[in-house]
């Protein structure tokens, strides 16, 4: 590795003795035939978006050898050559999430009891009441994103006293994506919230006695979740952090992800926050690539943040990400400045983003521009959409450093005039399913016509704009890939409903390429992963079930009992169990996944 490269990137903490140490695989256009195969994988129903469907794959240094038939694929084995036995099952290129908050995620994994998947509110108190017996004094029970009333057989919130009755005497936190929360009395006690509790935003429902019921409401934005989420007790130690982002990165390759792409987060640090994430990766111990981009965190600082940022370090260039780099810097995003952020809560109407937000991303634009970062943004709607690319378009016509490309994150309600802006400027779009969690409101906000193009995707990909798909966990959607990929081909919510158009759903096949080759444009590695086919990086997830065949409903219980990345197992069940060292168990021994796990599969 280059010494500039370590230069460049030490504010970021990134050496090149850590990069060499933890990257096993060659370049993608290295020849990988000159001598037999690390790996050979055989009796399998391989996809791949270049060669179809083929039956066996060859793996060298990390990367794709060959793909083919058995017979053909056998003859490449040696004595050395490892050999796995897919017996029929379907292999796809490993999936990307092209937004999610995976490092912050890891950070709180053990301290939250998760209600992905969960079939029914009851079951969900009684996990609450089974926590909340064994959960120490001083903690909490958090269900934090990745659910929504629909989904329940009840189709409706817990109530405050439900959530009284389960744990009458631990702090609970329940919170549904940004737009509400719920806590229970011992909560209200412990945050010392009264009638004269005020945030800058948000809302503490009173009785008629003027005291906290314990709904929080994010209206007109959600300080008050943010507030509330923040005042709850973090793991204790250092050991206890690697834990849980271990094992949350274990269940995300569970799901068959090998990519992750971090998009920052509220409250979340750079380069403090990072430390448990750059460990792993210091020690070849990540179990998903995590490209990363850096979001300002403190509003009325972003510029100074994005100064000293861009004063100290570069994104991987294209010759670094060939490396094979499972953790790097990609740019700015998805909080550029706060004034150009659009709340997204659909049980509210729209917000109109301040009038001196232009005059605030402008410099931004230009200092990233200028240091050959490029730039993703929280963008909801089309009229935020508008304005932010108005200052894009102004940059561009002065002249001067403008990236090869840029990505708006959302985009739900965005116009077929803005797609064309979008298009002509080289942008691409990352959608997310948070439709999938919270379509039923946006139904009740704006009419189930306007839901039938909530976001417009074929518009999107009729105009050949690079389109990536992801989930925006896990504070939002669940981590769980296999709800967007259901959501895309289904075009229904979590609960049922169907409100896409048939125009926008998508084919297995077109759903798949949005989390894989597809994806693979927004952490520029489009050249280099992205599907099982010579050369590329060898990523590939072998299923439970065969997502090509399944019924629609199945699709939300896929996940991989097989996970490889760059030729290396991360994930395995059944009989591939024995590829990989067991879990270890999470700490602290109260944490909630030793007893639920994460998606909750079989409740």
């Amino acid at each position: 590795m280059k010494t500039s490269f370590a230069t460049r990137l030490k504010t970021l903490l990134i050496s090149s003795a850590a990069i060499l140490a933890s990257c096993s695989s060659t370049p993608a256009n290295k020849s990988t035939t000159s001598s037999s195969p690390d790996l050979i994988v055989y009796n399998a129903k391989v996809f791949s978006h270049a060669n179809g469907f083929q039956e066996a794959f060859a793996v060298k240094n990390g990367v794709f050898m060959k793909i083919g038939k058995n017979d053909e694929i056998m003859k490449l084995k040696s004595d050395k050559t490892q050999l796995i036995d897919a017996a029929g099952r379907t292999i796809i290129p490993g999936l990307t999430d092209t937004h999610a908050h995976p490092i912050r995620a890891g950070l709180n994994y053990n301290l939250e009891l998760r209600w992905d998947g969960l079939k029914s509110l009851k079951e969900g108190l009684q996990m609450i009441k089974e926590q909340a017996a064994r959960t120490p004094e001083g903690q909490w029970v958090r269900v934090v994103g990745g659910w929504s009333p629909h989904q329940f057989k009840e189709n409706r919130f817990p109530t405050i006293e439900e959530l009284n009755e389960a744990s009458p005497n631990r702090p609970v936190f329940v919170m549904y994506l940004y737009s509400k929360a719920f806590i229970n009395k011992a909560a209200i006690q412990a945050l010392n919230y009264t009638k004269d509790t005020k945030f800058p935003g948000g809302v503490v429902e009173l009785d008629k006695k003027g005291n906290p019921t314990g709904v929080l409401t994010a209206k007109p934005n959600a300080m008050v979740l943010y507030k509330t989420l923040a005042a709850g007790p973090k793991l204790s130690s250092r050991a206890e952090e690697r834990n849980s982002t271990i094992l949350y990165f274990q269940e995300l390759s569970k799901m068959g992800l090998t990519t992750v792409i971090d998009a920052g987060g509220g409250g979340f640090f750079f380069p403090e926050d990072h430390r448990i994430a750059k460990e792993l990766f210091d020690k070849g111990k990540l179990a998903v690539r995590i490209p990363f981009f850096l979001f300002a965190p403190v509003a009325g600082k972003e510029l100074e943040d994005y100064k000293r940022w861009t004063a100290a370090a570069h994104p991987a260039t294209l010759h670094e990400i060939e490396e094979n780099l499972p953790y790097h810097l990609m740019g700015g995003g998805e909080n550029l400045t706060s004034t150009a952020a659009d709340f997204e809560d659909f049980m509210e109407p729209r917000p109109d983003l301040p009038p001196n937000m232009e005059a605030e991303l402008k410099p931004i634009l230009k200092l990233i521009f200028k240091h050959q970062w490029i730039f993703r943004i929280h963008a909801t709607y089309d009229e935020s959409i508008g304005r932010i690319l108005n200052v894009v378009e102004e940059i561009k016509k002065e002249g001067g450093p403008f990236p090869d490309r840029f990505i708006i994150d959302h985009a739900e309600t965005v116009s077929l005039k803005n797609l064309k802006r979008i298009q002509a400027l080289g942008g691409g779009i990352s959608v997310q399913d948070r439709m999938a969690f919270q379509g039923e409101e946006f139904v009740k906000q704006y009419g189930a016509k306007k839901a039938e193009t909530t976001p417009p995707v074929a518009d999107m990909l009729s105009l050949g704009i690079p389109v990536g798909s992801g989930t925006d966990a896990t504070r939002v959607s669940s981590f769980n890939p296999w709800i967007s990929l259901y959501w895309h081909v289904s075009g229904k919510t979590v609960g049922g409903l169907k409100h896409m158009s048939d125009r926008n759903r998508l084919s297995r096949e077109q759903a798949l390429y949005l989390m894989t080759k597809g994806a693979a444009w927004f952490s520029k590695e489009e050249q280099f992963k992205g599907d099982i086919r010579e050369g590329e990086f060898a990523d590939f997830a072998l299923l439970n079930k065969d997502y090509f065949s399944v019924p629609e409903e199945k699709i939300k219980e896929i996940h991989s009992d097989l996970t490889v990345l760059s030729g290396r197992v991360m994930y395995g069940e059944k009989e591939f169990s024995t590829l990989v060292p067991p879990a270890p168990p999470a700490l602290p021994k109260w944490s909630p996944v030793n007893f639920f796990g994460g998606y909750q599969y079989n409740r």
